[in-house]
């Protein structure tokens, strides 16, 4: 981290899902996951620099999002709004997390500005009352502002933190975006897998995980298909949340790099650490 008494610099981790499973369909449209969430050492960069004034201000625009549908700037008007703080901030983002890959950027994004906010404006909120209010903001932000890896339940909000084994990734976009909405909504999503409990899916390990959402995402978007069976060659591979991004996990930084660099050849890889504790509670000291 990097600050000033008026700004602060700050990591927003992206995270894999190393396993999802859907156990059910709510009333209200909602699925019941459960799912293994992993942060990795890719991350956007935020930097939050107090204002004297109560603007909330995004300073670099993400292309095609208007402010008023960016979770960076809804985060901040958010936590304003519910703590009464009267002063404002301007952020600037350095990104680095793919839109729409299944990685998390947007809700990490939101999380770090929930966090950095309740720092930087001194408000004193405790993490699960942060975590409530990311949760109106997205299924996959309590996760992020808890700031480890973990089980999930319910919609992703139901978090148990966990430790899992820390290999090095290999995480690829194919270029595409996949609309989560539109799998979701698929019929022929798997939907009815059998709940098991935390202890059986971490004694399971890799071997037996899997994400529920590939078989559909695989017939609807040939190009994610030939990167997974691409990837397969190499390590045993498969979806992060509903895609586009895939990864594979191996046991050496060595191993990681020669395969991302074959990747690369024909698509945007990268090579992360597998984390249980968040860079940006590293950050913050807390």
């Amino acid at each position: 981290m990097s600050a000033t008494p008026h700004s602060l610099i700050l990591p927003a981790p992206a995270k894999l899902n190393r396993m999802l499973h859907i156990v059910g369909r709510r009333p209200d449209g909602y699925h019941e996951l459960q799912t293994l969430f992993q942060l990795i050492d890719l991350c956007d960069t935020l930097t939050l620099t107090q204002r004297q004034d109560s603007r909330i201000e995004l300073t670099t625009p993400l292309a095609g999002v208007a402010d008023d549908d960016n979770l960076i700037v809804r985060a901040a008007r958010l936590l304003q709004q519910k703590s009464g703080h009267h002063n404002g901030v301007s952020i600037s983002i350095d990104k680095c997390l793919p839109m729409g890959g299944g990685l998390g950027g947007g809700s990490s994004n939101a999380a770090t500005v929930l966090v950095g906010l309740n720092q930087l404006w001194q408000l004193g909120l405790d993490r699960q009352t942060l975590a409530t209010l990311g949760l109106s903001l997205g299924a996959d932000v309590p996760v992020f502002v808890h700031g480890h890896s973990a089980w999930a339940e319910g919609v992703g909000e139901r978090l148990t933190p966990v430790t899992l084994d820390t290999p090095w990734f290999v995480v690829i976009h194919p270029g595409v975006s996949v609309s989560t909405p539109a799998i979701f909504q698929d019929a022929e999503l798997t939907r009815d897998s059998l709940p098991i409990t935390m202890a059986r899916a971490l004694q399971g390990g890799a071997a037996e995980w899997r994400n529920d959402c590939e078989a559909t995402v695989r017939k609807g978007y040939p190009l994610i298909a030939d990167a997974l069976d691409w990837l397969a060659q190499y390590a045993p591979c498969r979806l992060t949340g509903t895609g586009a991004c895939l990864f594979a996990a191996f046991d050496t930084q060595e191993a990681a790099q020669a395969v991302a660099k074959q990747a690369n050849q024909r698509w945007k890889a990268w090579v992360a650490k597998g984390l249980n504790t968040s860079p940006l509670q590293d950050a913050l000291g807390c």
